[in-house]
């Protein structure tokens, strides 16, 4: 079974292939056969969960306008 990390669990991000804005679940790993992937749960503004690269996303602080 895959661990998950909860410890960014409501941190603001944005999904640069989407341009949607959203919310980090958890970040885990995913076992190819050559190599780990860390991968995060993410949820839009629609209610709809997802799963991306964790490079693939840009956290976004709230002092950007």
């Amino acid at each position: 079974m895959t661990e998950k990390d909860y410890q960014l669990f409501g941190t603001k991000i944005l999904n640069p292939k989407t341009k949607e804005v959203g919310l980090l679940i958890c970040i885990w790993k995913n076992k190819f056969s050559d190599r780990d992937v860390d991968y995060a749960t993410c949820i839009n503004k629609q209610g709809k969960c997802y799963n991306i690269e964790l490079d693939n996303i840009e956290v976004l602080d709230d002092y950007q306008k």
